[in-house]
């Protein structure tokens, strides 16, 4: 029986292909499994933790407010020291590093970065910082998913969507919504939509979906929330109360770049040290605004009419989010944002009870609220319509989900000029996430797609070698010369020259050229080829000294040519 890695350059010629494959749903899966697996740990530790002093998970208002003013302070100082140990250039975090090195490192995550992100988001989230989990998951996910490429020394193109695996795998572990988190990787993280990177994230999303169901169930976060169908006058209050909601993401967003712009400066052990403060003073007061979203959420289920605690809780889930994320604390923006817009429908649901003297829409309000805030923070309004659907498990949700999401999204847009806050946090931390029109279409194909055998090579021969070498050539063939001396290895291209031969120099002309390995994609040849738009690169297995094929510029305009007539 042949060995597995035998196979492996079949399966590299195969993956380098930007088509639907058997063996790439296969590898998303896995990757899928392992990203599962990784995020199951890291709920399981924060779990585990807060079980030493909370009777419910999440719940700080069922400690004592000694002790609650303390978690945070704790946890600040335990993540300064993770990020002393990791290194404070390996401190970049969330969903806005994940989206960045998905578009210029294909997906690959740090290792100690990764590190950093599992162990400092377990603290974060155990102590009671307003952060949500799907921030350390997406890039925990990316990493794991990712992992089983580079292992596999698979070609970069298929690596990047096993990247987008691992993510949707990681959110759909996180909130059990496996829907919502394919079309949020293909929405705002990969933000494209084509069928072969399609299938495989939707079969690792639901990979993600069944290993958080055997072993935290299959509960929804808002199935407890009493949601009914709503009469068509409601409508136009739901427009009302989707341009709030754009008004709100607004000034989210808005703030939290004021923060991170003021606070720019400040060394990381502070801003984590304010942070703490900041979240001991606060939760001390507002326990419910404490942690990811369920605290907010469960007092949102319990008590809907008691407004002037819901604008509490609004008001103090708002501070602790913006501090949080503003100042560092790793975690992730996506499950504050659902707490804060189910307190702020909850409070919005008060109008329609006052007039009816019936609170029981005060369910229905609460999604629609998660629903607007996070189609208008996140820019995410095809996920934020999913996600509600899949965490309400309701259908009478989708028609005024869908009125208050395009409200709230066009008015924050429009009216507000506001951006995607991942968007704003990338461009305030100066990390590239945009590409040429080229390289958009060239990062998705591998170069073991385009490789040419159409060459022939010679070991450091003479000149007359090389002539006759060229004589007997046919076009396209190239001819390539290695000079190899015991500190430096080179190839070159060897042709004739017309304009030397009539001064009576050597016809030959020697131009030097670059090896690629092959996991790399098109987009690394045009990055070499474009300024001189001839010539060509050689591509190589593990040793650059030997070389397993070329592309030749002309190969490469073809391709742009026929992909997107892009020249």
């Amino acid at each position: 029986m042949r060995r597995w890695q035998d196979h492996l350059p079949a399966l590299q010629r195969r993956l380098a292909l930007p088509q639907t494959s058997l063996q790439l749903c296969l590898l998303g899966m896995l990757g899928g499994l392992i990203a599962a697996l990784l995020i199951i740990c890291f709920r399981l530790a924060i779990i585990g933790i807060q079980g030493f002093f909370l009777e419910h998970t999440d719940d700080f208002a069922s400690i004592d407010a000694e002790l609650r003013w303390l978690l945070p302070l704790g946890g600040a100082a335990c993540i300064g020291l993770i990020a002393l140990f990791t290194g404070y250039k390996h401190y970049r975090l969330g969903i806005p590093f994940v989206i960045h090195r998905i578009k210029t490192a294909y997906g690959v995550m740090p290792f100690r970065n990764t590190l950093s992100q599992f162990f400092g988001g377990v603290v974060a989230l155990a102590s009671g910082f307003s952060v949500g989990r799907e921030g350390p998951s997406v890039h925990l996910g990316a990493y794991g998913a990712s992992t089983v490429g580079r292992y596999l020394k698979l070609p970069y193109n298929s690596v990047r969507i096993l990247a987008g695996c691992g993510i949707a795998a990681g959110i759909s572990a996180s909130f059990n919504t496996p829907l919502a988190a394919m079309i949020f990787v293909m929405e705002v993280v990969l933000r494209e939509y084509r069928i072969h990177v399609f299938i495989p994230i939707m079969l690792a999303s639901v990979v993600g979906a069944m290993a958080t169901q055997l072993v935290f169930g299959t509960d929804r976060e808002l199935a407890a929330l009493d949601i009914i169908s709503l009469s068509v006058w409601h409508f136009p209050y739901l427009i009302l109360c989707g341009v709030i909601f754009g008004a709100v993401a607004w000034f989210f967003n808005s703030n939290m770049m004021r923060l991170l712009t003021l606070f720019k400066k400040w060394p990381l052990l502070l801003r984590l040290a304010l942070a703490g403060m900041v979240t001991a003073l606060v939760g001390y007061l507002i326990p419910e605004a404490m942690g990811a979203e369920t605290g907010a959420i469960q007092f949102a289920i319990n008590s809907p009419t008691a407004i002037h605690l819901l604008l509490l809780i609004l008001a103090g889930k708002m501070i602790l989010t913006l501090f949080a994320i503003g100042l560092g604390v790793p975690g992730g923006i996506i499950g504050p944002v659902f707490g804060i817009g189910v307190v702020l429908g909850t409070i919005l649901a008060i109008v329609p009870a006052l007039i009816v003297d019936n609170s029981s829409n005060a369910g229905t309000y609460a999604v629609l609220g998660m629903a607007g805030m996070m189609a208008a923070t996140l820019h995410a309004p095809l996920a934020a319509l999913v996600a509600v659907l899949e965490l309400a498990a309701n259908q009478h949700i989708i028609l005024p989900a869908m009125l208050v999401i395009v409200t709230a999204y066009v008015t924050t847009v429009q009216f507000f000029n506001n951006k995607s806050i991942f968007l704003m946090q990338l461009d305030f931390m100066q990390l590239p996430y945009k590409l040429s029109p080229a390289d958009d279409v060239l990062q998705k194909v591998g170069v073991l797609a385009v490789i040419s055998q159409e060459y022939q090579v010679l070991d450091n021969p003479d000149e007359q070698t090389v002539l006759a070498s060229l004589d007997t050539l046919q076009p396209p063939t190239q001819l390539i010369i290695k000079r190899q001396t015991s500190d430096s290895l080179q190839f070159f291209t060897a042709q004739y020259d017309i304009s030397l031969t009539l001064t009576g120099e050597s016809a030959v002309q020697y131009t030097s050229i670059q090896g690629l390995s092959h996991q790399s994609t098109m987009a690394e040849v045009f990055a070499i080829l474009e300024d001189e738009r001839e010539g060509l690169v050689y591509i190589y297995q593990d040793d650059p000294a030997h070389p397993i094929g070329i592309i030749r510029w002309d190969q490469l305009r073809a391709l742009l040519t026929k992909q997107n007539n892009l020249l």
